[in-house]
């Protein structure tokens, strides 16, 4: 096992244990994780978006 896999690991477990955190207290819900997604879509399907394609996520 190298070096940079373990620490890759370890940087994925902290950023899983914080959004844990996160979501629990509050920080991160529904709506957030809806806008996300929209802007993703739009972000990556942008050619829709100029056809009039509603990528909102409900």
């Amino acid at each position: 096992m190298s070096r940079t896999w373990f620490r890759n690991l370890i940087i994925a477990i902290y950023l899983i244990i914080g959004g844990f955190i996160a979501w629990d207290h509050g920080y991160l819900g529904l709506a957030w994780l809806r806008a996300l997604a929209s802007a993703l879509l739009a972000i990556i399907l942008w050619w829709l978006v100029l056809l009039g394609v509603n990528l909102h996520v409900h």
